[in-house]
């Protein structure tokens, strides 16, 4: 079996020194906001060249507690693309602000400018933009898109910590940048935990007191917050993987690539837009019969993941937002479509084939080829 994951070969990896670390931590007993945490928050904001960095709890609470740093009103909407993990969206109603969405690029997943321009209303405050799969957004458009319009941007970049666009590192470039260290991520913690990136220093402090019960001075209370913090094991083990990412990220492209020469042509794959570095958190091809393959490849051996089979729009804990189906045709046909191969920096060359040779096979009683 071939899993569509695995962390034990990363682990196995570095165990001396992840351990250590977390060792070390347990014996500080300064378990709460400890030194790891700091120097943590440090390091991740310099590897981005960005100043201001939060530890916070988990990407969902990253997202929250910078949606919540906007001071919306309840009648204020923020937008997010319809194809993406509910936290994107769920975070907007949890601050309670109203969760508006568009429609996606068919090619990358990721938010179609043009879409999301046409739903802004005079309600619109701000945009959450993800970086789905690990691929970047088209931030040149959506930022001039947000300052023709007067909003603020978010980037969600749970899936996508190191890609790049036009240089830039995800999470730059918006007014918050919001993280995920879930043990899956290519930066994943040994449990839950999450980062905001901040423009601004006024922008970190809301965010730290937000995550502190809205205090600066323990026990003054400024506004109302709630109590999300990176732990302090989580940052020691973080600390130790952060050194090592740019190189996963580089074998995950290394994953990819084969895939691709492998499928190239049987297939709808990937794409790498240009001026952008993909870091393939997920390998996502499109397949007109997908759930037959998905069936195929599990009974050979190969896991495999539906990355999603439910649109946003389409969910029941949004069904009273109204939205039509027919109103986002890209994110219906992705749906129907997307099918999720194992994708972890260790997958050999050798089983990137294998995997590629029995996906051949269930498309081989397939009419013609996929075109990209």
């Amino acid at each position: 079996m071939i899993p569509i994951l695995q962390l034990n070969t990363q682990y196995d990896q570095i165990q001396d020194e992840l351990e250590a670390a977390v060792l070390s931590a347990l014996r500080s007993t300064a378990y709460i906001n400890g030194p790891e945490v700091e120097a943590f928050e440090n390091e991740f904001a310099s590897w981005h060249g960005i100043s201001e960095a939060v530890g916070v709890g988990s990407g969902t609470e990253a997202l929250h507690l910078a949606i919540r740093a906007l001071d919306l009103e309840p009648e204020e909407e923020v937008i997010s693309p319809a194809f993406t993990f509910i936290a994107s969206a769920g975070a907007i109603a949890l601050a309670g602000t109203r969760p508006a969405f568009c429609d996606i690029d068919p090619d990358t997943f990721n938010i179609d400018p043009a879409d999301l321009e046409k739903r802004i209303t005079s309600k619109t405050r701000a945009i959450v933009v993800v970086h789905l799969f690990g691929h970047p957004a088209p931030m040149d458009e959506i930022l001039e898109i947000a300052r023709k319009h007067d909003l603020k941007v978010i980037e969600d970049c749970a899936q996508a910590t190191g890609a790049e666009y036009k240089g830039r590192k995800v999470g730059t470039m918006g007014d918050f940048g919001c993280f995920s260290f879930f043990p899956s991520k290519n930066l994943g913690g040994i449990g839950d935990g999450g980062m905001v990136l901040a423009r601004t220093p006024e922008g970190a402090e809301k965010i730290r007191m937000l995550k502190s019960h809205g205090c600066k001075v323990r026990y003054y209370h400024d506004m109302l917050g709630t109590n999300s913090r990176l732990d302090t094991i989580q940052a020691a083990a973080l600390r130790v993987k952060l050194k090592y990412l740019s190189h996963w990220n580089d074998e995950r492209r290394r994953v990819a690539a084969r895939y691709a020469a492998n499928l190239d042509g049987q297939l709808r794959l990937p794409l790498e837009a240009k001026d952008c570095r993909h870091v393939y958190h997920q390998f996502t091809v499109r397949v007109p019969d997908r759930d037959k393959c998905k069936q195929h490849l599990e009974s050979q051996g190969v896991g495999c993941m539906i990355y999603y089979p439910v649109s946003l729009h389409q969910q029941k804990a949004f069904a009273h937002l109204g939205y039509d189906d027919a109103e986002f045709p890209a994110t219906r046909g992705a749906q129907e479509e997307v099918l999720s191969l194992p994708m972890f920096p260790e997958l050999s060359d050798e089983q990137v084939d294998e995997i590629s040779k029995k996906v051949k096979s269930c498309l081989a009683g397939a009419q013609s080829p996929v075109s990209a």
